[in-house]
């Protein structure tokens, strides 16, 4: 994959799928909100850490998210061979073990971008930061920000934006054309740093005005406002990613229940997507043939 998608200013993607299940025996699994089913279901929950290049896009890693009653419970580990050094961890523990791991390896990439869930988490946010690896990730309307004495939720701070600061910008194409949004962004001046700022991006709809998205920011210094929004648009990326190894590598067809069976389908899953994304890279590559 990175030899035929690799790119210094790749984003690496965090994002979940769930799988549903019948049953108590398959690792992991129990009630909990799938996004796939966009309720609360029987399903196992994955995390996946997919990588978007100008060349393509395909997954680099997964983790199988172990609830706590899993993780606390021995019998049921011994029965679906969970290794002992498997502990519980949240979502966003599990994708920066993804992005350390992927950081370690040397796959090349200038950004992270992910949902609130991983957006909203402060851990998540500082370890990007500390591994000098911007972000663009979605919060919550309800997460606080503090500017200057004002700290309150960022939804408040709309009223702070001036009308003259929202641009109209496509953050990639869609399945009806470019996906056209009005964009604002307001820099935190209090954390200003020598090479790199922060702040808040806000998306409005433009057929509901009152439709907004808010992300939390740390770019270069000199970074534009489209290529914020571009990164913020690259997690289209991942549905595409879920759709294709679901539909043509069979990434959500097993029947496996242990905890190395659901790894080894995965992982292979994963590979025979990757192929298929570097086939693709290979052939968008090749010179066209004139015809005569």
């Amino acid at each position: 994959m990175v030899e035929h998608l690799g790119d210094p200013d790749a984003v690496l993607i965090v994002d979940e799928t769930g799988f549903l299940k019948k049953g108590t025996k398959s690792v992991g699994v129990k009630r909990q909100y799938s996004g796939t089913a966009g309720r609360i279901e029987n399903c196992q929950i994955g995390v996946f850490l997919p990588y978007r290049s100008p060349r393509g896009h395909a997954f680099v890693d997964r983790a199988l998210y172990l609830p706590q009653d899993w993780a606390d419970d021995e019998a049921r580990r011994r029965e679906a061979k969970v290794p002992d050094d498997a502990t519980f961890a949240t979502k966003p523990v599990l994708a920066r073990q993804m992005l350390t791991r992927a950081l370690a390896a040397g796959v090349p990439a200038g950004w992270v971008t992910a949902d609130e869930v991983y957006g909203s988490d402060y851990k998540f946010r500082r370890f990007c930061e500390e591994k000098q690896i911007s972000y663009v990730v979605a919060i919550s309307s309800s997460t606080h920000m503090a500017i200057g004495w004002n700290h309150q939720a960022v939804s408040q701070h709309l009223r702070e934006v001036p009308g003259d600061a929202w641009q109209r910008i496509s953050c990639g194409p869609g399945a009806k054309g470019h996906r056209e949004y009005d964009w604002a962004f307001i820099r935190w001046p209090h954390h200003e740093q020598k090479t790199y700022f922060r702040g808040l991006l806000i998306r409005r709809s433009v057929s509901e005005p009152h439709e907004h998205a808010f992300y939390f920011t740390y770019a270069p210094n000199g970074t534009p406002l489209s290529k914020l929004v571009e990164v913020a648009g690259s997690r289209w990326a991942i549905e595409e990613c879920f759709e294709q190894a679901k539909q043509e590598t069979g990434l959500d067809e097993y029947e496996v229940r242990s905890w190395p069976g659901w790894h080894r389908h995965i992982t292979l899953a994963m590979l025979a997507h990757a192929a298929l994304a570097a086939l693709r890279a290979v052939s968008a590559a090749a010179p066209k043939k004139r015809k005569h």
